[in-house]
């Protein structure tokens, strides 16, 4: 899927496109933020460090399982490549974020650790892209695997507490040129990340 040497690339694009991308913690993120104040929103960014623990560790002991099978691995690999497809797709058709708190209170979830756990999202990236690529860099290096992860929830809780304080200071941030290309060109990204994927599970089943 990925060489060791691009970890800083790929933990870099994947945490800012998860941090920076519309879903339900971001949009609570926002939400807190325009109700009670930028601190609000930084409490709500930093859920997923102490939610995601448990998600990972499963994750990880059920690839492990399989991880010798050549066609889990292909079917894993080619379900990451539409998941970060289907990412970028709605990353380069982002038009901005709305700002008005009524349309923002989309749910009534009233902690970041409950709404990230009952977000879909991390368990669908953990098992599909986020797993694999530890398990294949910490063959080779857990200090790189290490890294990865500090990189990828570096990038990930720092964007949303940026957001944050963007958002503090200025409510027409989410409708910004700035905020609109940022989200796109990252998408872009996630394109081309998802080409890595298929190509892997493609040749997990011989087919190139």
């Amino acid at each position: 899927m990925m060489e060791p040497s691009g970890i800083f690339t790929t933990a870099v694009v994947f945490g800012l496109s998860a941090g920076l991308s519309p879903g339900p913690l971001l949009t609570l993120v926002i939400s807190e933020t325009l109700k009670r104040g930028i601190a609000a929103g930084i409490r709500i960014a930093v859920a997923p460090l102490i939610t995601d623990l448990p998600i990972i560790a499963g994750c990880l002991m059920l690839l492990a399982t399989f991880a010798h099978t050549a066609a889990f691995v292909g079917v894993v690999a080619l379900l990451g490549g539409l998941f970060i497809a289907w990412m970028g797709y709605e990353n380069i058709r982002f038009t901005g974020v709305g700002h008005s708190t009524g349309a923002l209170q989309a749910s009534q979830l009233r902690t970041g650790v409950i709404a990230n756990l009952l977000n879909p999202y991390p368990y669908l990236f953990w098992l599909t892209v986020g797993g694999p690529l530890i398990l294949k860099t910490a063959r080779n290096s857990l200090f790189s695997a290490a890294l990865f992860l500090s990189l990828f929830y570096g990038c990930l809780v720092g964007s949303k507490i940026i957001v944050a304080g963007a958002v503090g200071r200025s409510r027409h941030f989410l409708g910004s040129r700035a905020y609109i290309w940022i989200i796109r060109f990252l998408g872009v990204l996630l394109v081309i990340f998802a080409w890595v994927f298929f190509r892997e599970g493609l040749g997990q089943f011989g087919w190139i």
